[in-house]
Order: structure tokens, then C-alpha cells, then sequence
């Protein structure tokens, strides 16, 4: 099984790459950094929705055809709307929503013909919204209605899946002013955890698709 990921060099990327490849798969990486062990990757920020698409058919030709792709990349910067610049609340919902429909697009042409699996990656705050966030729950939210869109669209011909993580144990909140950042006490999940999600999506066969999976620690207090 051959898988690109996106955002496969940290966070639930990466643990999405372990998985394939403890599976016995050849994982593929678009990220800004280069992903752990020796895992073909291009290097591309996906804020250059057309250099996604590029990246995408490189990783693809290089490996010469596709089972699966997973948009693990993820980016925000909470704050106000008022308070945060135009270009940093807009480069948000480019890299979560509009790359994800960027390099999905791309890799068609060979999901087509393995009837292959697309896993966007959306969020508990794509479902649920909160004060502070609205480019992230922008973008979150529209990655939910473009991947119910795209089950529709390519029903019979690639398997689509919505996975709506919770929060996670990752480098998501470093750097954050400390008001937007999980206390020591946040119910979180392992990556790991809900990269076996994945892996159990990807895994079904032609003609069965896991459609959605919410995937988040029991005591996540933003879902349902």
C-alpha cells in the first residue's frame, strides 16, 4: 500500500507515516520539513496551493501509483479576527482547507485507478465552533462539507473518509500565547491512537468505506 501524507514530518502526520509503514506500506511526505527515516518526501508549503499539486504528482509519478492519501497538515493561529493579520488568518484556511482540495485533486488520476481511499483530516472544532478561531473552524468546517461533497461525487470509484480527530499530544500548541494552549490537566489523545483510525480506513476494501470517524480522548470537551 502506497500512501502520500501530508504534514508527514510531525504531528499526526508522522504518526500516520509510522503506521503505513509498521503495515508494511511505502508512505510518501509533503511537508516543509523533512519527515524521520529514509520516506521519499517533497518539500512544499502548502500555503502554494499550485506547488501542492506539483508536489503531488511528483510523489505520485515517483511512485507509480497511489492506494491512499491523507491530509494530516494543519496549521492556526488563534486570536481575535480583529487581531490577526489578513495574510496569517487567510495562509490558515489555505493550508487546512484549500491545499487539502489541492493535492487531493491531483492525486485522482491515480485514487481512480486503484480505487484507492482519501482520509481529510477536519477537526472536533469543524463540527463544533468556539470563540478565537474562526479561521481555523473555517477552514475545519469546510474540509467537513468538502469531503461529504467528494464521498458523493466519487462514490463507486474512491473511497472517501472524514476523520474528526480531538486534540492531540503534538507540536500544534507550541509557540501559543499560553491562553490558547491545552492546560496540564487537557484530555488528549495519543497520535498514535488515531493514526490506527486511519490505517483502518485505509484498509477497507473496494466497495466499503468508512465514511466518518470521530476520534477524540473521552473526556474532549469540545464534541460533541
Amino acid at each position: 500500500m502506497k500512501v502520500l501524507v501530508t504534514g508527514g514530518s510531525s504531528g499526526l502526520g508522522a504518526a500516520v507515516v509510522a503506521a503505513v509503514a509498521k503495515a508494511g506500506g511505502t508512505p510518501y511526505v509533503i511537508d516543509r520539513q523533512p519527515p524521520a527515516g529514509d520516506v521519499p518526501w517533497v518539500e512544499c508549503d502548502l500555503a502554494d496551493t499550485r506547488a501542492a499539486e506539483a508536489a503531488t504528482v511528483t510523489l505520485a509519478e515517483r511512485a507509480g501509483d497511489l492506494h491512499g492519501v491523507v491530509t494530516a497538515a494543519g496549521t492556526d493561529v488563534p486570536g481575535r479576527l480583529a487581531d490577526v493579520p489578513a495574510e496569517t488568518w487567510e495562509r490558515v484556511v489555505t493550508v487546512d482547507l484549500l491545499a487539502t482540495a489541492a493535492v487531493v485533486r491531483a492525486a485522482l488520476p491515480w485514487l481512480e485507478r486503484s480505487h484507492g481511499t482519501v482520509v481529510t483530516v477536519a477537526s472536533t472544532l469543524g463540527v463544533k465552533a468556539v470563540s478565537d478561531a474562526t479561521a481555523y473552524c473555517a477552514a475545519k468546517f469546510g474540509v467537513v462539507g468538502f469531503t461529504r461533497a467528494l464521498a458523493a461525487e466519487l462514490a463507486g470509484t474512491v473511497g472517501v473518509t472524514l476523520l474528526v480527530p480531538g486534540g492531540m499530544r503534538t507540536a500544534f500548541f507550541d509557540g501559543r500565547d499560553e491562553r490558547y494552549r491545552p492546560g496540564a490537566d487537557a484530555a488528549l489523545n495519543d497520535p498514535a491512537d488515531v493514526a490506527a483510525a486511519v490505517l483502518f480506513a485505509l484498509n477497507q476494501p473496494a466497495g466499503c468505506a468508512v465514511r466518518e470517524l470521530v476520534v477524540c480522548a473521552e473526556r474532549e470537551s469540545s464534541y460533541p
